[in-house]
């Protein structure tokens, strides 16, 4: 069965063909970091008119790839949640038209559920694994115990990696996407020039066990931006002199991707399970993935680097799999800009 995804949850336009929920036909990724770049972050009614004016060439170029003709799609799976509403609209409707036009299913789609499911386009993995899911909006350990299945263990209580990533790069003017940036410039960088605090989650007596799987990022990123001379630890600089802005990249990064780590390491040894599929934007942080290559007790699977952000072949791969399950979305389903299904539900051990 061969499945067209489209994906416009935030502010990339992507669509793809996927046959079978696994060989990948074709993949369009339309980046608008151009126009959102002089605002240093999206602008959602940028993406959102930016969807509108693309999508319609980008789905036509999925199927040419592809070399599919509309008519031998078997569904359209569409992301309707969780993302910027105005921008989840275009695709929705866009997709719930399209569905109707050929008479072929419809297929809505929770695109971080997606983002669990991009590695396995590549690569078969058995349930149950941890989830690892960091992007610019959520932060989330899970157990996955199928495709669609997930108990969530712990989230971030302030700011999403990314998010911090992207708000560290904002004010020293780095550029924008920022995580993208901090990690290119960190490769030049002292990573131990600044040793920036881990969060303390443990406050009260009973804080320790119900934050074990939990993130935060707000203290870093103050750190970072207002007591950045507090935390410097780089000898042989002349007093009053100005920080690289490289080392201020590398220890914000390194200390960025302990926190994460450290409640991923915990749910591995209250768990025991070993195996972790990355997602999400961030899951492309070369850190990360080198830290996590490292540890030769744990069986990490990321996606391509391409598959990492928002994309198109990750929610056709997934929307198969309900398909072939049987499930179909009415034409009057909508977007969510929120999905309480990742909200924490409490811990499992």
């Amino acid at each position: 069965m061969k499945i067209l995804g489209i994906e416009t949850s935030c502010d990339e336009c992507a669509a793809g063909v996927v046959e079978d929920g696994r060989n990948v036909l074709s993949n369009i990724i339309a980046a608008q970091n151009q126009f959102h770049a002089p605002y240093n972050g999206v602008v959602p009614e940028i993406a959102s008119r930016k969807h509108t004016e693309w999508i319609d060439g980008v789905v036509k170029e999925a199927l040419d790839k592809a070399k599919v003709k509309p008519g031998e799609i078997d569904a359209i799976a569409v992301t309707n949640r969780p993302g910027l509403l105005g921008s989840l609209l275009v695709g929705v409707s866009f997709a719930k038209a399209y569905a109707w036009a050929l008479g072929i299913p419809l297929i809505a789609v929770d695109h971080m559920l997606a983002h669990l499911y991009a590695s396995r386009l590549f690569t078969e993995t058995a349930y149950p694994f941890l989830g690892l899911l960091v992007s610019g909006g959520h932060t989330i350990i899970c157990i996955a115990e199928d495709f669609d299945k997930v108990t969530v263990l712990g989230t971030t209580l302030d700011d999403a990696a990314g998010e911090a990533f992207d708000k560290v790069a904002k004010h020293y003017n780095l550029g924008y996407p920022g995580g993208v940036i901090i990690d290119r410039i960190s490769k030049n960088g002292d990573d131990s020039a600044f040793r920036f605090p881990m969060p303390s989650l443990h406050k009260g007596k009973d804080q320790g066990k119900e934050h074990r799987y939990d993130v935060s990022y707000s203290g870093l990123k103050n750190a970072c931006i207002n007591q950045l001379e507090q935390f410097r630890s780089k000898k042989g600089c002349p007093e009053g002199s100005l920080a690289k802005l490289e080392d201020i990249a590398a220890s914000f990064q390194k200390t960025a991707v302990e926190i994460l780590l450290r409640a991923l390491f915990n749910a591995v040894e209250d768990t025991g399970i070993t195996t972790v599929v990355a997602g999400g934007g961030v899951a492309a942080n070369s850190y990360l993935r080198s830290r996590l290559d490292q540890q030769k007790d744990i069986h990490c699977i990321f996606p391509p680097l391409e598959l990492c952000g928002d994309n198109g072949a990750m929610i056709a791969g997934i929307g198969y799999h309900y398909l072939s399950r049987g499930d179909r979305s009415p034409l009057s389903v909508t977007a969510s800009a929120k999905v309480e299904g990742f909200k924490k539900l409490g811990v499992r051990s």
